[in-house]
């Protein structure tokens, strides 16, 4: 994955990235900028006007003018209430808003890649990209730059003020911050590594445990769940560890800070009450200048707070700008819509491999006429399942070409291509869902008259409507409340009831009692008249009506031709058929 280029100690480029995710919503966005500059204004006025109240009113007895400027800061505080209320507000919309968009863009994303992707990329990982890190994002306009801005903006407006009342009692009480500026500098350094250490455990820590709760029957079954709580309590730790090296920063950080409060208000009083004693100074100023001290340190502690949300954020978004940027492993797919097909497929000369150098299939050719059906037998890893794997395009071949009516499948865009074609795995895979969605796969053209005439074509219906809710049946994830007979015939009538041109079978069968078996035959037979098939399978009895038979090893094909003639060789094929029917 290509990496982003860190400019400098703040990626700005990056930033722009993530405030463009708001152009959308620029009204809102700018509006929340306006109310926080406000705020950020509004807050410094009242120990102004407080000291104003002081020197000119409460000094000369005025009840009158207090109570009027009273009352105007009664009215500034319930004003900044309601600002702070709507500047709060808008902010979390548009963190929630734009998450929402982001998210839907990741998955979108996501949708696209080719499944060499999720061959290399932990689902975890992935899982951490789409969830927690896009949350991430939302905090850098709800707790982000905006209120930084605003922070900022309120320091310079105190300085100001500060400055403009009285210079030298200014540079006695902020004499602390060349200390304040350093402890940041150091602070925002650490805590930047810290966060990536975070983020990383986090991902690792959910890639483990997607991993092991969907394995959890194999670790019951060989009897490793202390082995892998072991393994579970070492991530876990490290993931641990990470967030308490953030918070131990935290922890230096922020006492830091306090001690520099304190020592300011301390150097102030010291020196301003010498200068009031001395009428150098009002008391209104003294009071005025504690009043901007804390106003000062509060946001320097905040500001600690929002920038490492920020940085949280900015790791995060580098991470999934990174994933959606990279169109590498994006499907390529050509314009030609596939709207008929005869089934006439060719595959001429074909090599392909997952990994470079380690080739599985090997100048393969053959061809599948219209209604034919093809069968391919062969060990495990000899290529039949790459086979169909590379003409429904899940991958690109290195060489060859494999054409269906004469056309290379990369000219056909891949909806139309797959559309065409029904493939039934031996690994069936249902959603968390009803029968019925499973079957229908949210496809609204699908009526549930038609789904229902597939299921009785299948013999699937039957034992569909012993269920508790029938069609409405909801089905755990997995379907781990259907028998694996139970599930085939849902993937079964899940392929056949869209009438694809192109049925592909790999390993239907293999899970099916004999019984069932049967009936899934006797209705593969009427599905595969007027169809191309192939059909990868080891109990060679379900393919020996098949039109042609490929022997494949080690990526080639070694034999070919009927039931009939390949008995006839003494090759593979005739002695794989001796040793299942020996008995």
């Amino acid at each position: 994955m290509q990496q982003r280029k860190q400019a400098g100690p703040f990626n700005w480029e990056l930033l722009f990235n993530i405030f463009s995710l708001a152009l959308p919503y620029r009204g809102k966005f700018f509006t929340a900028v306006f109310l926080t500059i406000s705020i950020a204004i509004l807050g410094p006025l009242r120990p102004y006007l407080i000291q104003h109240t002081l020197d000119t009113y409460v000094t000369k007895n005025d009840s009158v003018g207090l109570l009027n400027f009273s009352l105007l800061l009664f009215f500034l505080l319930l004003l900044q209430s309601a600002i702070q209320w709507w500047s709060t507000l808008l902010a979390n919309f548009l963190g929630q808003q734009i998450i929402y968009d982001l998210r839907n863009k990741v998955y979108n994303h996501l949708l696209s890649l080719k499944l060499k992707y999720y061959d290399q990329t932990p689902v975890g990982t992935l899982v951490t990209r789409s969830i927690s890190d896009i949350e991430t994002i939302s905090e850098v306009f709800s707790e982000g730059m905006i209120n930084i801005a605003g922070d900022i903006i309120q320091i310079v407006v105190l300085l100001v003020l500060m400055f403009g009342t009285h210079v030298k009692l200014s540079l006695v009480c902020l004499s602390v911050l060349p200390v304040l500026f350093y402890s940041g500098y150091l602070f925002k350094e650490k805590i930047k590594t810290s966060f990536e250490d975070v983020r990383t455990q986090v991902a690792n820590l959910n890639t483990f445990v997607q991993e092991h709760l969907s394995g959890m029957q194999l670790v019951q079954l060989f009897n490793r769940e202390n082995e892998e709580l072991e393994k579970f309590k070492k991530i876990n730790a490290e993931h641990r560890n990470a967030n308490i090296q953030s918070v131990f920063y935290y922890s230096v950080f922020f006492p830091v800070v306090e001690v520099l409060s304190a020592i300011s208000i301390g150097l102030l009083v010291w020196y301003g009450s010498k200068e009031v004693l001395a009428e150098e100074i009002s008391l209104g100023v003294l009071v005025a200048f504690i009043l901007y001290i804390n106003l000062f340190f509060r946001p320097i502690r905040q500001l600690a707070d929002r920038f490492n949300n920020l940085q949280m954020g900015m790791i995060a978004s580098e991470r999934i700008f990174q994933l959606i940027e990279d169109i590498s492993p994006k499907e390529t797919e050509g314009n030609k819509i596939l709207h008929q097909t005869r089934g006439n497929i060719e595959f001429c000369n074909v090599s392909f491999a997952y990994t470079p150098n380690q080739p599985v299939l090997k100048n393969i050719s053959f061809s599948v006429q219209p209604g034919k059906t093809i069968a391919l037998v062969g060990k495990t890893g000899a290529g039949k399942s790459s086979i169909i794997q590379l003409l429904s395009r899940f991958y690109d071949i290195e060489s060859g070409e494999i054409l269906i009516d004469g056309t290379n499948i990369n000219q056909y865009t891949l909806a139309s291509l797959r559309s065409k074609i029904s493939v039934v795995m031996q690994d069936v895979f249902l959603f968390n869902g009803s029968i019925l969605e499973n079957i229908q796969l949210y496809n609204n053209t699908l009526s549930e008259d038609q789904i229902i005439a597939t299921a009785k074509l299948l013999g699937a219906h039957d034992f569909i409507m012993r269920m508790p809710n029938g069609y409405q049946q909801i089905i755990t994830e997995r379907g781990a409340n259907l028998s694996v007979g139970q599930r085939q015939l849902i993937s079964f009538t899940r392929a056949m009831v869209t009438d694809p041109a192109i049925l592909v079978l790999d390993e239907a069968t293999s899970s099916i009692d004999h019984e069932t078996e049967e009936i899934i035959q006797h209705a593969i037979e009427k599905m595969r008249a007027g169809r191309s098939s192939i059909v990868i399978a080891h109990r060679l009895s379900t393919i020996s009506n098949a039109d042609e038979i490929l022997v494949m090893e080690k990526g080639e094909i070694v034999e070919r031709g009927n039931h009939q003639n390949l008995l006839q060789n003494s090759g593979y094929y005739k002695n794989l058929y001796e040793k299942q029917f020996a008995t």
